[in-house]
């Protein structure tokens, strides 16, 4: 098929051909009105764009594939994160995404950097059949100045067709399985088919920087960060439903970002340039940067019920818990210019611990730093992921990233120490869990009492507090900070049986130890001097 000129240039280095129409780099104003003349979704009383995903209302982590090329397999961490794509499926899989997208009526293409520090960016161009996906992904990442548009040449290309159903036998994808995320990094090529959940444009991403950082000396991390008025950076690790987007959106500190970051010897440089917010239950007063965000003009809401008026209910989860609101960065009132600042004073470590045995926070030293960026863990409850049952569920993630991570997870833990180490931060492990008992027992951490320690913690005074060692994590716990009640600092008293603390706290950490197990070979003997062990 014969392509126009402005679509031979909106798809160079693409490799799609077609006759269709192309409508590339078009403003959230032309995006919103190509989407609703499609049926792709409605308005909120307010101007937000509602889409609904359909089946998939998350990440599909069992249908993303990597291809295994030659160049780089040796490099590569399989396994049941990353699984192996013969690099002859992956061709065949990615050129019947090309051929169908150049068939369809019209595509939507978008221009766009991910990383904000120049010297570490990539120039990416998205490939997709719906308005409201360009939408989410311009929102996404960093848009740039229209003059640099013109010869724009993509270091990787996304291939974005949701409504095209994967084939296993053809395409290599999962028995079964219509859905299939395909990652070639010799290829700088992200093939995506039979999924319409928005996040896997931004994960994909996500994994490419993950990717391409570490051979520059740069760390790649899934944290919030934010900077205080002195100039003092703090990263905000932790997993979904910890209260990283939450707590890093602080109207006394601006924001650089809140999800994925670089952190390089001048300091931490945000990859995006919008935020991906997860909505369900928000509160007006709690979180009130994110709310007035999701409730304007050019925010893309996934799955979010809204009544026939279009006033939205944040508090209705009957599509998923994990609604979404995805809104340019510039929507929060206070952020860091450029998505840049210096290096980091404090580190924290967020988890939501359900078992309730966590402190609301405590100190740790480096090799306590490393064994828990290791494990990565937070709890789960039934309410926030389907099929779960009354019992938390212990979760470890890696590096707080476990789906995202193309290399060994050492690899990233030792340029975190190495870093901390070299730039003297001070690590934090914050839980926004449960206190005064486990899950349907106690009751979840007052997010007052949490931002008081975390101010107290960032703003220097909390190091000049009186700590205590727990007994059971190791773990250097302060014993008085102005605002929160001595009971919330000390876990245990906050337990009305005693004993049944104790017992909850030893499973706990067997639970961190035979997951700590995977690792024990390659850490460094101060680590592991530093793994938890339970009292007597």
């Amino acid at each position: 098929m014969t392509a126009s000129k402005p679509a031979l240039e909106a798809l160079a280095g693409t490799g799609v051909t077609t006759a269709s129409e192309v409508h590339a780099n078009l403003t959230a104003a032309g995006l919103y009105a190509h989407a609703l003349r499609r049926g792709e979704g409605r308005l909120s009383a307010e101007g937000a764009f509602i889409a609904v995903t359909g089946q998939h209302t998350g990440r599909s982590v069992q249908d993303k594939f990597v291809a295994d090329d030659p160049e780089v397999t040796q490099e590569i961490w399989w396994g049941k994160v990353n699984q192996k794509l013969e690099p002859a499926k992956f061709d065949a899989f990615s050129a019947r995404v090309r051929t169908w997208l150049g068939y369809q009526p019209e595509l939507f293409t978008q221009d766009l950097y991910a990383g904000a520090d120049p010297a570490h960016r990539i120039k990416v161009r998205l490939v997709t059949t719906n308005a409201w996906h360009a939408l989410f992904a311009r929102n996404m990442f960093i848009r740039p100045p229209v003059e640099e548009l013109a010869g724009f040449e993509p270091d990787f290309t996304i291939l974005h067709a949701p409504e095209l159903q994967a084939e296993p036998e053809t395409d290599g994808s999962r028995p079964g399985s219509s859905t299939l995320i395909a990652l070639s990094f010799a290829k700088k090529v992200i093939a995506i088919a039979g999924t319409s959940y928005a996040g896997e444009i931004k994960k994909s991403i996500f994994t490419v920087m993950n990717w391409l950082l570490p051979a520059k000396g740069v760390l790649p991390m899934h944290c919030s960060a934010n900077v205080g008025k002195d100039g003092d950076t703090a990263l905000f690790f932790g997993l979904s439903g910890t209260g990283k987007t939450t707590l890093s959106s602080d109207p006394e500190r601006a924001l650089i970002g809140d999800d994925e970051h670089g952190w390089s010897d001048k300091g931490v440089f945000n990859f995006e340039g919008g935020c991906y917010a997860k909505v369900i239950k928000l509160s007006q007063e709690a979180e009130p940067q994110i709310w007035n965000a999701s409730h304007r003009f050019g925010t893309v809401l996934e799955n979010v019920i809204a009544d026939e008026r279009g006033n939205l209910d944040l508090d209705d989860g009957s599509l998923t818990e994990n609604t979404r609101s995805c809104y340019p960065i510039e929507f929060i009132p206070n952020t860091a210019p450029g998505g840049v600042a210096g290096l980091p004073r404090n580190v924290v470590m967020l988890t939501a611990d359900a078992f309730g045995v966590l402190p609301p926070i405590a100190r740790l030293t480096p090799a306590q730093a490393m064994y828990h960026f290791m494990s990565g863990y937070t709890a789960k409850v039934a309410g926030t992921e389907k099929g779960l049952g009354k019992e938390p569920q212990a979760t470890f993630s890696t590096c707080f990233g476990a789906p995202f991570l193309p290399r060994h997870p050492e690899v990233y833990g030792k340029m975190l120490a190495e870093l901390i180490s070299k730039h003297g931060a001070q690590v934090w492990l914050v839980n926004t869990g449960w206190t005064g008992g486990s899950y349907g027992t106690g009751h979840r951490m007052s997010i007052r009492h949490t931002r008081a320690l975390l101010r107290a913690a960032l703003d220097g005074s909390l190091n000049d507090a009186t700590f205590a060692t727990d007994p059971f994590f190791g773990l250097a716990v302060p014993q008085d900070v102005p605002g929160v009640p001595t009971e919330v600092l000390n876990p245990r008293e906050a337990w009305a049986d005693k004993a049944a603390y104790d017992k909850t706290a030893k499973h706990l950490v067997s639970l961190f130890e035979k997951n700590f197990e995977t690792f024990a070979g390659s850490v460094s003997d101060e680590v592991k001097a530093a793994a938890l062990r339970a009292a007597a």
